[in-house]
């Protein structure tokens, strides 16, 4: 007898067995930048909540943010490349992301064996 799995309800509660069973490992929870529900903390990077700098006004969400790690600087551009643009981000020629009226920079930096990664979210900046 063939068992079809039907509907997301139905592939959720398949997809629970199976961890539950201990059939495959659980997967860790998506860690966000903080002040971010929408751009994802590369494997590796760590940051802490308290340092994010959070303003909403009428133009949009200005998000300062800052995390470190132990992640190769490779894995880190590999990752944001890589996820980002199925995010709907779209990489500009300067190196700067944006989607829709926001503009994302991305600022990866060695030190001491350590990278720290700074996030500047802010609106875009109007067409003349």
């Amino acid at each position: 007898m063939t068992h079809l799995i039907r509907g997301p309800r139905a592939l959720l509660s398949a997809v629970l067995f199976i961890f539950a069973c201990g059939l495959a490992p659980v997967p860790a929870l998506a860690a966000f930048v903080p002040g971010t529900e929408d751009v994802p903390l590369a494997p590796g990077l760590v940051a802490a909540p308290d340092d994010a700098l959070v303003f909403d006004n009428p133009t949009g969400r200005i998000v300062q943010s800052t995390a470190t790690g132990q992640a190769g600087i490779d894995a880190v551009t590999r990752f944001y490349a890589e996820t980002l643009p199925q995010l709907g981000w779209t990489r500009g020629a300067d190196g700067r992301w944006t989607r829709q009226a926001e503009v994302l920079d991305i600022a990866i930096q060695p030190q001491g064996g350590r990278l720290t990664v700074r996030f500047q979210l802010s609106p875009r900046d109007p067409a003349p």
